[in-house]
């Protein structure tokens, strides 16, 4: 079982005539929504308004198969996210959080311990920047980095506007990157982050803090891997007629935890297992991830592909 932590929340994506339809969203809900579809046993830990749009958000989960035994069903109304896409098809979001549901988290409302077969923790995006919940999910984080019974994950997916500068911001993350073993960030993630920077020399100091592997996915430039042990890889992204980049990255993401879980490196130990993993092992890995972020662009919205789908373009 993969954990994924985090908001579930609803997209408000505009279309042609100027009216706004309620999408299902939110970074690690996609995750675990992408994760299910790709054939793995998910959890996702998420705190759902009990409105009609946390009613949408649910019916999704539900649909999809994600578990949500640990969910916790609240009063508070659901987070809104407005999308706005550009002639590439590239999303720029504005975020509605003040008093929902998605920040509330208290340390006794996340389970402890995890679910039974849990091999993996996966969190990141705004439920690890926006307080009160940033700090129990933090310590979730810290937790289990402890226990080292599970593959510790992050996906920045950093939302500048929430983050303050990007000093703040970079603070903030590499403190929760010295408590895992996986971390995925984006070109532009690390260009907000550390202006000035090369993405590939950030990525390998992010290594030297404790993850054992740091993936950098650049769009359509495809994505580029580094482990503590030095090994290190690139791929091109596949060729795809972008419809939109929506959910995109967070496809990404359950393409990567899903192939490390193929690979049979998470769990116990993992850290030890995924710093001594081959470029070849990197590029086999990197490239699987890329062909499900691909499959997704060339649709319309977060609508990652199933493991039949990905099998079929492969």
């Amino acid at each position: 079982m993969i954990v994924v932590a985090g908001e579930a929340l609803i997209d408000l994506v505009a279309d042609s005539d100027g009216r706004y339809r309620p999408i299902p969203g939110g970074s690690p809900a996609n995750v675990a929504v992408g994760l299910t579809r790709l054939g793995g046993r998910t959890e996702l830990l998420a705190r759902l308004g009990t409105g009609v749009f946390g009613r949408i958000v649910r019916a999704h989960l539900d649909d999809n198969r994600v578990g949500l035994t640990h969910a916790v069903s609240t009063d508070d109304p659901t987070t809104l996210a407005v999308v706005a896409l550009d002639d590439q098809g590239r999303a720029a979001y504005d975020f509605y959080v003040e008093g929902t549901a998605d920040w509330g988290w208290t340390d006794d409302e996340l389970p402890d311990p995890l679910p039974e077969g849990a091999v993996a923790v996966c969190t990141g995006s705004l439920a690890v920047a926006i307080e009160p919940g940033a700090s129990a999910l933090a310590a979730l984080l810290r937790r289990e980095h402890e226990r080292g019974a599970v593959t510790v994950v992050l996906d920045p997916n950093v939302r500048p506007a929430l983050l303050g500068s990007p000093a703040q911001g970079r603070t903030l993350l590499e403190g929760l990157v010295a408590l895992c073993d996986v971390v995925k960030v984006s070109d532009e993630d690390l260009e907000w982050l550390a202006p000035g920077e090369e993405v590939a020399t950030v990525a390998e100091a992010w290594t030297r803090l404790g993850p054992a592997l740091v993936v950098v996915t650049r769009g359509a430039e495809g994505a580029l891997a580094a482990t503590r042990e030095g090994a290190t890889s690139a791929v091109p992204a596949p060729p795809v007629q972008v419809v939109d980049t929506v959910g995109a990255g967070d496809a990404f993401t359950a393409g990567l935890v899903d192939t490390l879980r193929l690979h049979d490196v998470l769990g116990p130990g993992s850290g030890e297992r995924l710093a001594a993993l081959t470029a070849a092992e990197l590029g086999d890995i990197l490239g699987r991830a890329a062909l499900v972020a691909a499959l997704t662009c060339g649709r319309a919205g977060a609508d990652p592909p199933t493991a039949a789908e990905v099998e079929a373009a492969t």
